[in-house]
C-alpha cells in the first residue's frame, strides 16, 4: 500500500449511527460484515443485527453506540484497504473516534477497543446518574465568549464548554441546570442558535472524573503498542509515541474538551490537502469545510462514495 504524505483519515464519534447504515458497503464489501462478526463475538452480542433492525433507542444508548461506531470506522478503513487505497500519513477521531483511529494505526488490537469501548460508555453514563446531565450544542459565539457565558451560568454546578468542533460551533455540558442557564445565557448574548441534544450523558466535562478513574484502572490492562500512523489526541492536540503517553491521553481525553479545530489546523500546518471520513454519515466534513476551506475532504460510507474517493485520490 502507498502512503500518501499530504492525506489523513478522520474517525466520527458518537451521533452518526442510524440503522441501515453501511448496509450498501457490505453488499459489495464481504470484510463489512466480517469486521462487525468479530466485534459480535468480542462482545457477546449482535452487534450487525442490531446496527440493521434497530430499534435506535438501543443503538443511541452510549455504552451501544460506542462499540458500534469503532466497528464501523475499523469497517470502511479495511473496505478502504481492501481496495487498495493509499496510507495516509496521520489519523484522528472525535471524542470516541480516537480510539478507533488508535486501531486502524496498529496501536490496539481490535477486539481489545470493542471491549474497552463498551466498558467507557458504562463508565461515563454511571458518573452522572440519568436526569441530571445535559449536553448542548451553541452556534455563532465565538470560543472565549461561550467560556464567559459558562462560567457565569455554573453558579454552584457544573456547565463548561467540551467540544470545539469548528469557529462559532462549540458544544457545552454539564448539570441539566446549569446548561440551561447558560443556554438562556449564549442567547441573550447573540448566539445563532443554541440547543440541547439528544444525550442524556455530559462527556468531556469535569463530572466525568469519576469515568476517568474506572477507565484509568481499565486500560492498565489492555495492551497498548507504539503507533505504526501517527494519531493526533483531542486533549492537546499531540501525537503521543510510548503507550503510557497514550494511556494517560485517553483518560484525560473523557473529562477534558475536544480540540477538534485545533487537529484540523494542526493536520493543514503539518501539510495534509485532504482528508477522509471514514464511517457512517458525513459530520467530520461538515465541520473540516469550516475549519480549512482549503483542504479536500470527503466522506466513506459506501460503495459509491469510496469508489469516488479512491479515484479522486488516484487521479491527484
Amino acid at each position: 500500500m502507498t502512503r500518501r504524505d499530504d492525506l489523513a483519515f478522520l474517525f466520527p464519534g458518537q451521533g452518526s449511527q442510524s440503522v441501515g447504515m453501511l448496509d450498501a458497503l457490505a453488499e459489495r464489501h464481504a470484510s463489512v460484515q466480517k469486521t462487525f462478526i468479530e466485534a459480535s463475538a468480542a462482545l457477546d452480542e449482535d452487534l450487525w443485527r442490531l446496527t440493521q433492525e434497530g430499534p435506535q433507542e438501543q443503538l443511541n444508548r452510549t455504552d451501544t453506540t460506542q462499540p458500534v461506531m469503532l466497528t464501523a470506522g475499523v469497517a470502511v478503513w479495511r473496505a478502504w484497504q481492501a481496495g487498495g487505497g493509499p496510507q495516509p500519513a496521520r489519523l484522528a477521531g472525535h471524542s470516541l473516534g480516537e480510539y478507533t483511529a488508535l486501531v486502524c494505526a496498529g496501536s490496539l488490537d481490535f477486539a481489545d477497543a470493542v471491549r474497552l469501548v463498551r466498558d467507557r460508555g458504562r463508565f461515563m453514563q454511571d458518573a452522572v446518574p440519568e436526569g441530571q446531565g445535559a449536553i448542548a450544542a451553541v452556534l455563532g459565539l465565538d470560543d472565549e465568549r461561550i467560556g464567559e457565558v459558562c462560567a457565569e451560568a455554573a453558579g454552584d454546578e457544573v456547565v463548561e464548554p467540551v467540544n470545539y468542533n469548528a469557529p462559532g460551533q462549540v458544544v457545552i455540558a454539564g448539570h441539566v441546570g446549569a446548561v440551561e442557564r447558560a443556554l438562556e445565557a449564549a442567547r441573550a448574548a447573540g448566539a445563532k442558535r443554541a440547543v440541547k441534544l439528544p444525550m442524556s450523558v455530559p462527556a468531556h466535562c469535569s463530572l466525568m472524573r469519576p469515568a476517568a478513574e474506572r477507565l484509568a484502572t481499565r486500560l492498565a490492562e489492555v495492551d497498548i503498542r507504539e503507533p505504526q500512523i501517527p494519531v493526533l489526541h483531542n486533549v492537546d492536540v499531540s501525537e503521543a509515541g510510548t503507550p503510557d503517553e497514550i494511556r494517560e491521553r485517553l483518560v484525560a481525553q473523557v473529562r477534558s474538551p475536544v480540540l477538534w479545530t485545533g487537529i484540523i489546523r494542526a493536520l493543514a500546518a503539518a501539510g495534509i490537502q485532504q482528508a477522509v471520513e471514514c464511517g457512517p454519515g458525513k459530520v467530520l466534513a461538515g465541520l473540516n469545510r469550516r475549519i480549512e476551506r482549503g483542504m479536500g475532504i470527503a466522506a466513506v460510507y459506501d460503495p459509491d462514495t469510496l469508489a469516488r474517493t479512491l479515484e479522486t485520490l488516484e487521479s491527484a
